[in-house]
Order: structure tokens, then sequence, then C-alpha cells
């Protein structure tokens, strides 16, 4: 299985720190409002490669924070006139309701910035202690330029971003012994949150959360840490250079980033007005359709949001659920149960779909590539079963097709809907209605269904039918 490792700029062949296992860090939303498409996509990505290892029988610690103190937080309580506190439990609820809507598995931890402030303390005196951090009144600075190999994840001179840095500079520049220098604790202001501290009541500064959490939570080292590519630079580099100094030890094996997210070939923005929360595209989408559209494309690309394209995701999605669904359908119907030798030739032969599958996704998880996978072996399927196939053959494929559906987090496997007992009925009449040739009641009794949400599709085997 090869990583694109952003720190050396090329695939490498994924080892783990501890063999069987896997220990995985993924840098979590700031909870002051519903998530966006934007948040998604890292949620969607990393939890498809937890899928995937666990899939190759990895053990997996995946661990995701929430931030929940911020300025953002702290902006939107003041508005609102509560807590800092009840904003960001309110939108962590929030947030976990659209992550289940994209089936994306809980974390086996999701540590809260407030819930672990002394260990960051911690850490910021051992930096302290080893002269890799200053206090100026109360405020707590790294020295950048003590951390030798500072830029090495984002490729940066320290020399071009004295220059050209000034996106690093913070309240209190004048008081840092260098421009370059980032804060690790900020003092007390009026209206804010505030914890005690060695220098004095303050909060943390927004970098040395992961660094905390990640050692307290997988270990000083890790295999991989994962984000946004947004959060390359100065994030995850101030990361590094907060870990490395203070752990002493290499802080990531691998570092993956996602590709930004585009609507309609802009960048997402409110004053563009082209803003969308995962919630407000729950009101037009089942979010599965999301999540299939977000895997579409190889994660480390680019990715373009607009209507056509989700459309276009919905119908791809709606071709993989259909055979599933028509799977489930001949299997319950199934006549003979054990396969005939010519099913077990054909059940040979549908491994290279699942070998072009896990092809694609040991190369970087290019879940792209194993999507078409996907789709040639619902083809397969769709040509060699019918109402004469046995029972054993076809349930070999439909758990074939749920094993490789689930790494990609997509759910084919629905629990089969009671229909209530007027809906069966109307069902049965239809079907009594077209055995005596009266056909326009029959269509009159399909019409009634569609009213109600019921889609009927007769075949060879049956009625078929499905919620629209």
């Amino acid at each position: 299985m090869k990583i694109y490792n952003t720190m050396s700029k090329r695939k490498e062949e994924f080892v783990p720190l501890e063999e069987g296992k896997v220990k995985m860090y993924v840098c979590g939303p700031t909870v002051y409002n519903f998530i966006h498409i934007g948040n998604a996509r890292p949620m969607i990505v990393f939890d498809t490669v937890r899928r995937y290892f666990e899939y190759k029988n990895y053990d997996v610690n995946f661990v995701s924070n929430f931030t929940d103190v911020d300025d953002k937080i702290i902006k939107r309580a003041n508005e609102e006139g509560v807590t800092a506190e009840e904003i960001s439990k309110r939108y962590i609820e929030e947030c976990k309701k659209d992550m289940e809507g994209m089936n994306i598995q809980p974390a086996t931890k999701n540590p809260l910035a407030t819930e672990e402030i002394g260990g960051m303390i911690s850490m910021i005196e051992t930096l302290i202690e080893k002269g890799y951090a200053y206090e100026k009144n109360g405020t707590v600075y790294y020295r950048t330029r003590k951390f030798a190999e500072y830029g090495k994840l984002s490729h940066k001179n320290l020399d071009d971003l004295q220059s050209g840095g000034r996106a690093l500079l913070v309240s209190g520049e004048d008081e840092k012994e260098d421009s370059l220098d980032f804060v690790l604790w900020k003092p007390k202001k009026e209206g804010e949150p505030a914890w005690k501290s060695p220098w004095g009541e303050g909060r943390p500064g927004w970098h040395i959360e992961c660094s905390e959490m990640s050692k307290k939570y997988l270990g000083e080292q890790i295999d991989i840490h994962a984000g946004g590519e947004d959060l390359i630079f100065p994030h995850h580099e101030n990361e590094i250079a907060q870990s490395e100094a203070a752990n002493g030890k290499e802080f990531a094996k691998y570092w993956m980033h996602n590709g930004f997210l585009n609507i309609d070939n802009h960048k997402m923005s409110k004053s563009l007005g082209n803003f969308f929360t995962v919630r407000e595209i729950s009101e037009k989408y089942d979010l599965q359709v999301l999540r299939f559209f977000m895997l579409s494309a190889h994660y480390r690309s680019p990715l373009n949001f607009s209507a056509e394209l989700m459309e276009a995701a919905k119908n791809g999605l709606e071709r993989i659920t259909t055979a599933a669904e028509n799977l489930k359908f001949l299997i319950n119907n199934a006549k003979m149960e054990d396969m005939s030798e010519d099913e077990r030739e054909k059940l040979a032969g549908s491994t290279v779909y699942v070998e072009n599958f896990e092809k694609a996704m040991d190369d970087d998880f290019n879940t792209a590539d194993a999507i078409s996978a996907v789709f040639e072996f619902v083809k397969y399927m769709n040509t060699t079963t019918d109402g004469a196939s046995s029972k054993e053959y076809l349930q070999n494929l439909f758990d074939c097709l749920v094993r490789l559906t689930d790494v990609l987090g997509i759910i084919v496997d629905k629990e089969d809907e009671i229909l209530a007992a007027d809906i069966e009925a109307l069902i049965e009449e239809r079907q009594a209605a077209r055995k005596a040739k009266n056909f326009a009641r029959a269509d009159e009794i399909r019409d009634e269904l569609l009213a109600k949400g019921i889609i009927l599709k007769d075949t060879r085997e049956g009625v078929q039918w499905k919620k629209a």
C-alpha cells in the first residue's frame, strides 16, 4: 500500500510504527456553526482511509478533535448572549448528526480542547524549559528560528516568510523576539473564557491543541496525521515544531492532505453567496449522495461542487443501490440453494473486480478508480444473475458488494422496510387486477402507490418496490 506523503512530496510504501496497527490523527472542525461541505470532505476522505485500513485487518486508533474554544466561538457566544461552552456543545451535537448522515464512523476518541488545557500547559512548560518558548507579559511565544527544520512540511523558507509572512503576526507582535514567532498561550481578555496557568489566566493558542491531544491519545509518534491542505501552513508546520521540540522525536511518519473544494469553479465563501452547509445539502439530497460525490475524485485533487455533478453522483449511486436491491429480491425468491459448476466459475471470475478495487485503494486511496471497479462489478452481477440463479451464488455476490461499498461508506444492505398493511393490500389487489387483465385498475393502483411514495417495478420474478 502506497501513501502520498506531503512531507516528502512522493508516494511511499506504508510501514506502520507497530505491526498490524495504525495510529491516525485528523484535525477536526471548530464548532461555532453547522459544518459546511468544505469540512465534510476531510471527514469523508479520512473516514474512508480508516475503513480501508480496517478492511486490510489493521487495528486503527483514529483520533479527531473538536476545537471548542476559539475566537469565532467566543464571537458567536457574545452575539447570542450565551457562554462559549453552550455554543460549542450545541454545534458538536449538530456536527455529530451530520456525520451520522454521511455515515462517518465515530472516532476512537473525539477530544475537546477545553478538557485538555492541563496537558497543553505542561507541553508549553517543557518548551520553555528547553528554550523553544518564552513568556512576555502573560503571552507565551514559540521561537520559530530555534527549530532548525521549520518549513520542512510546507517547503517554505524562513527568510521568505520573514519578508512576506505578515499573516503570522499576532496582537502583541512588538513584544516578540522575532516576527515569525507564534503564540502558544494568550492572556485573558474581557468576555472570554480563561484558565489558570503559570503565566496568568488565559487560553491556549490553536496550534498547541493538536500537539497535546495527539500525544495524549496516540503517543509521541504517530503513523498518519491528516487534514485539509489549508492546514499544511501554518497549523501543521507549527504542530511539527512544537511536538518534535517537546518530545525529541519525529512527530508523524506520513502527512496526508485533501485538496480544496470549489463551488461552480469558484472558491466557497459567504460573500459570494456560494456557501453551503451539510445540513442545507441534506434538505435536497440523501447525504450518501454527498459522500459518493466526495469520493468520485481522488482526495488530493481539487473538487468542484455543482448541482449537475451532484445529480450525476445521485444517478451513479442509484446504479449501485438498485443492483443491490435486485440481488436481495432474487435471493429472497431463489428456487435453487446451491451453486452450479457454471456459477462457481462465474464467482471465481468476479474476483478480478475485487482485485481492481484493492489495487486502486492501495495506490494512495484512489477512490475514483475504486468506484469504477464497483461499477464494473455491478455490470457483471447484472449480466450473470436472473431468476434461475442459485441462492448461494447470489448471496456470495451480494456479500462481496457489501464489503466493497462498506469501505467507501456507502450503505447498500438496507434493512427491508415493512410496508403498511394498506399498501401491501393495494399491491396484492394490483397483482390480482393484472392477472384478470384489468389493466386500468392496475394502473390506478400504481399511481395511487406512487402518490404514497412507493415505486413499483414489474420483473419476470415478481413485483419489486422501493420508496421514491
